[in-house]
């Protein structure tokens, strides 16, 4: 099963948790959310909009968008692979009855970091 997620953005963050726990099957134990794009990624974590801030300050500080990478010879968008793995590809969740079993704050949330672009979301 997937959806797609629109960005607006190079660097955006989207809480998709509404968009999963939608398509959650009742009969579930775990959900395995994946992101099909080496240049964005998927995290578990709280959507406020100061850490969101803080998470593109950190992600700039730790990747800066010129860095001198060999692959921004190909096409220009080395920093977004590289932010891409520190965040990772997928996560997964627990499910119970039929409901992401998130604590307190958790969200899952969407991070594109060659925006903006539309995004394919797989769920399982």
């Amino acid at each position: 099963m997937e959806f797609e997620v629109s960005t607006s953005k190079r660097v955006d963050v989207v809480d998709i948790t509404e968009q999963i726990e939608r398509r959650v099957f009742s009969d579930a134990d775990t959900c395995t959310v994946f992101v099909p794009h080496t240049t964005a990624g998927v995290v578990v974590n709280e959507n406020e909009s100061r850490l969101l801030a803080d998470l593109e300050t950190a992600l700039s500080s730790l990747v800066p968008e010129s860095g001198g990478y060999q692959h921004d010879e190909v096409d220009d968008n080395a920093d977004a692979h590289l932010r891409s793995l520190l965040l990772g590809s997928s996560v997964t969740i627990p499910v119970t009855n039929g409901s992401l079993a998130l604590g307190t704050w958790q969200s899952v949330l969407f991070v594109d970091c060659d925006g903006p672009r539309t995004r394919r979301i797989i769920i399982r």
